[in-house]
């Protein structure tokens, strides 16, 4: 549906060039939502397939195990898309406390987004509102020594941004003037909080991730933050139970189609487009999840099975396996640390499922190994590979 302008264009001069910046009008959207039998069809699969997503979650042994190393892939893609060139491998292998060298600007900032993300996730345990404070909380830990220290980590822009091209001038987007920032947000803080009137939940995280990213209301991290925000919002309806939805993968994939339809909403009011996209993105990414999930736990029901034939070393072996579930790549002295078997019990089980072909050793070394559980890793590294041409 083609509606007017949402919002209005002001004209300003930012580092000697006039530009043309956009202030967004406040949600929800005005006429309201034209729902087409197709839209509302799709936003119900997009529905079914999350409650499907969040069940499977509950038929999860230990969901913890799955979701440790799921959150980290999603703190991958969801910095790609920023230009970061960080792995999975990269992140586990700097969360290990012997941090061998990797990468380190780029394996920060991903190792960020999971404390930023687990940080707003205990704040809506403990009963905290989605709001600017924590928004704010989490862009700090977002931003916390890396690249973007300098970026006013945790504190609304003062100055004008511009998304796309090397200059204002020549910018694809202009974001909102700095002294309209605060009102801009303050507003999307009343529409989270049902204020004119209450929105469905999932509605609500298609309407305000794109509000947001045209506020753009940081410096910098506002693409990884908005991203963020939808799996808050979800959390925090209890549409999921645990963070298993990020829609990085279908963002980076589809990127161009994302970046068209976020400016047709502000140029056309076409938020039916938007909504249609959004739905997609959340059907596809579930059932892609779902099969991740499956995949992963057919995986190591099959090594378990294996193990078990190791008669009486099976009982450490298993102990191992079960760590190398959470944390795919290890070293002996963390597996002591973590399963309270002695270093020789723990590093027979590693040769154990060495031999077996469940595991390989990273380093080459007689001394200071690092394990990798392969399959696993490789099953979660699907659609992580850095775009052509980085970037």
């Amino acid at each position: 549906m083609r509606r007017q302008l949402q919002g209005r264009f002001e004209y300003r001069t930012t580092v000697g060039v006039t530009v043309r910046a956009f202030v967004p009008a406040p949600l929800p959207p005005h006429p309201p939502i034209a729902w087409s039998p197709a839209l509302r069809r799709a936003f119900d699969e997009a529905l079914h397939a999350l409650g499907r997503l969040d069940s499977v979650a509950l038929l999860l042994p230990d969901v913890s195990l799955f979701l440790y190393t799921h959150v980290r892939k999603e703190a991958v893609l969801s910095s790609m898309i920023e230009g970061t060139q960080s792995s999975l491998s990269d992140l586990l292998l700097f969360e290990l406390e012997e941090r061998p060298g990797v990468p380190l600007d780029d394996v920060r900032e991903v190792s960020n987004y999971v404390a930023a993300l687990n940080h707003g996730l205990q704040r809506l345990r403990e009963g905290f509102p989605l709001s600017l404070r924590l928004l704010r909380e989490i862009h700090a830990l977002l931003l916390a020594g890396g690249r973007g220290g300098d970026k006013l980590p945790g504190e609304f822009r003062r100055s004008q941004n511009w998304i796309g091209g090397t200059r204002p001038g020549n910018a694809v987007f202009v974001p909102p003037p700095p002294e309209h920032v605060m009102p801009c947000m303050s507003a999307l803080e009343l529409f989270l909080h049902n204020q004119p009137e209450p929105v469905p939940p999932f509605l609500k995280a298609a309407l305000a991730h794109a509000q947001f990213e045209t506020i753009h209301p940081f410096l910098d991290g506002n693409g990884r933050l908005g991203r963020l925000l939808i799996t808050l919002l979800l959390c925090e309806s209890n549409l999921l139970r645990e963070p298993m939805l990020y829609l990085s993968l279908f963002f980076k994939t589809h990127r161009q189609t994302y970046y068209d339809l976020l400016n047709q909403v502000r140029l056309t009011g076409d938020w039916e487009a938007w909504l249609d996209f959004f739905a997609e993105a959340v059907a596809e990414t579930c059932h892609r999840a779902v099969e991740t999930v499956q995949r992963l736990e057919r995986m190591a029901r099959a090594d378990r099975d294996q193990l078990r034939t190791l008669g009486r070393a099976a009982g450490s072996a298993l102990r191992v396996h079960h760590e190398l579930l959470a944390r795919p790549i290890n070293t002996s002295q963390t597996l002591a640390r973590s399963t309270g078997l002695t270093p020789m019990t723990v590093n027979k089980s590693l040769e154990h499922l060495r031999q077996l072909d469940i595991i390989r050793e990273l380093t080459g070394q007689r001394r200071n190994r690092i394990f990798a559980y392969t399959q696993y890793i490789n099953i979660l590294n699907e659609g992580t590979e850095p775009p052509e041409g980085g970037g």
